[in-house]
């Protein structure tokens, strides 16, 4: 597959959908699925606003797998004391990178208000310091929509860039950003037109093609194609050191999608 940046190996980032049940089974089969193709595993916080299996125990499953996860952290659910509680988990059992997030709106209840995503970073920073030889490789990345970058975002490792279905315009962003660490490019599989009508409602600055919308309407399996393609198409431009991608329900026909065009190469 193609290169990143600088002739670094082009990284696909596979995000797997946490469990909200006590049972690590469908985790352990999104790896098996996905193993051929992901360099790395995302794994969401309390996705969309529903409680779910920790996600530094499931990172920790992960690397018991032997894959590299990374840990998402969100802003939301979580207290100075129990972030601390995170990293001090994470660094027992190896964990050591992490995407923090400020957290989407909670389904009820409120925020802590105690937290930011720069103040973990801050704290993470802290923490490597006081617990070197346990946590000193700790790496922590942020997203990004395709907008300037903030100073402090600067202080993080890594870069998560929003969803986007417009590859000129990823480079237009990507032309105004200098960032010292890695930057991943996101991308959805959209499963149907409904969802794909759906995200573009409920984030203003994502706007779904309506090709992509009438060629999932016509085949369901679309949605697939399309998001590898897309994938493919930033790889191509060496401009993105790697994707987040995100398969959803659609793990199965993306890794067999990807895996025959590997093959080809």
């Amino acid at each position: 597959m193609s290169a990143g940046v600088s002739g670094r190996a082009f990284e696909w980032i596979c995000e797997i959908e946490p469990p909200t049940k006590p049972d690590l089974m469908h985790v352990r089969h999104q790896i098996g699925v996905l193993s051929k193709i992901a360099s790395a595993y995302l794994i969401p916080d309390n996705h969309v606003g529903r409680a779910t299996v920790s996600s530094v125990a499931v990172a920790h499953e992960v690397d018991r797998m032997g894959g590299r996860s990374i840990a998402c952290l969100n802003a939301r659910d979580r207290n100075a004391l129990g972030f601390q509680r995170d990293l001090l988990t994470g660094a027992a059992y190896g964990v050591d990178e992490f995407l923090f997030v400020y957290g989407d709106a909670p389904v009820s209840g409120a925020r802590t208000g105690q937290l930011t995503v720069r103040s973990m970073i801050e704290d993470l920073r802290r923490f490597s310091q006081a617990h070197q030889g346990h946590a000193d490789g700790f790496r922590a990345g942020v997203t990004t929509r395709l907008q300037p970058l903030p100073a402090w975002k600067h202080e993080a490792d890594f870069l998560f860039v929003q969803v986007s279905f417009d590859v000129e315009k990823l480079l237009a962003w990507r032309d105004t950003i200098e960032f010292d660490g890695r930057v991943y490019a996101g991308v959805m599989v959209l499963p149907s037109a409904p969802m794909a009508r759906k995200l573009a409602a409920a984030i203003p600055e994502i706007t779904v093609p309506a090709r992509w919308i009438d060629a999932i309407e016509h085949d369901r399996h679309a949605g697939v194609e399309l998001a590898c393609q897309l994938a493919e198409s930033i790889g191509d431009t060496g401009a993105f050191d790697g994707v987040h991608f995100i398969p959803g329900v659609r793990y199965r026909e993306t890794a067999a999608r990807l895996e025959r065009d590997s093959r080809r190469h």
